[in-house]
């Protein structure tokens, strides 16, 4: 019997099962078996926490097919409204993560019940163009951002986020799982509505189109800051609901801001 919260963050959702991380193999079952939706309770991904202090944590990632994350600035930010829960906290407020990524500080800007609105740090980012040369033979030319884990940006003309005739979901299977990557990388596709917004859409390594990624959400807005000439404050629109990034520019913090529900608590059977 698992214990577990459930916790979403713009539709993006995530179980978070305190337990050691030493055991591998054990959590990947359990995680692509919780996940599942018709058979379990179903998420995105599984968080595994284990404390470190009051108000800290260590924190593993599996997908939903029982691959590992280096980070989910959505799951991050779930986890870190987990503990506020747990230990009572308020605006003002942190918790502090390590990741795969590194350390993660989340900074409580409203907490009422079981609804919370974080900023992150979510790391200082990279960015470098790239060109892919898909199976047909035609290129398309994006932009790979690290947030911690690996991105590749699209720009496109128009929010059906068509792309040289193919739709974001059919495209973004392609590159994810494309030769060039041989880990695979989340793709994004955005389209900037002005330079204060982006709308994006996301097929994420590891789950496929989900509804919002908070590092996607850093990605993309960091890719169109450098190459779109967007304001550093940008308010970035996913299926699942809206998140500002803020950044100063190079060797600076990404900071996002978003927010995360706690859903429910309760036991689960795995096998």
């Amino acid at each position: 019997m698992i214990h577990f919260a459930k916790a979403h963050a713009c539709g993006n959702d995530f179980l978070i099962v305190e337990s050691p991380l030493h055991d591998t193999e054990k959590l990947r079952a359990q995680a692509i078996q919780l996940c599942s939706r018709n058979t379990s309770v179903g998420a995105d991904g599984v968080e595994y926490l284990e404390m470190t202090g009051e108000r800290s944590g260590r924190i593993r990632l599996f997908n939903a097919d029982g691959s590992i994350a280096e980070i989910s600035g959505n799951g991050t930010r779930c986890v870190a409204a987990y503990v506020a829960h747990k230990k009572h906290l308020a605006a003002a407020d942190t918790v502090m993560l390590q990741t795969d990524a590194g350390e993660r500080t989340s900074h409580i800007v409203n907490a009422e019940g079981h609804h919370f609105q974080m900023k992150a740090e979510m790391g200082v980012p990279t960015v470098q163009d790239q060109t892919v040369k898909l199976e047909d033979g035609s290129i398309v030319h994006g932009v790979n951002v690290s947030t911690g884990n690996p991105h590749f940006v699209l720009f496109v003309n128009d929010e059906s986020f068509t792309l040289q005739g193919k739709s974001w979901q059919e495209l973004g299977r392609e590159i994810c799982f494309h030769r060039d990557f041989p880990e695979q990388t989340n793709v994004e596709f955005v389209h900037q509505r002005s330079d204060r917004e982006i709308a994006i859409r996301i097929f994420e390594r590891g789950v496929g189109p989900t509804s919002s990624s908070g590092t996607g959400t850093c990605a993309t807005a960091t890719a169109t800051m450098v190459k779109r000439a967007a304001a550093a404050h940008l308010l970035v629109h996913a299926p699942g609901g809206a998140q500002t990034v803020d950044w100063q520019g190079d060797g600076t913090q990404l900071l996002l801001t978003g927010p995360a529900e706690l859903i429910a608590y309760g036991e689960a059977f795995v096998d």
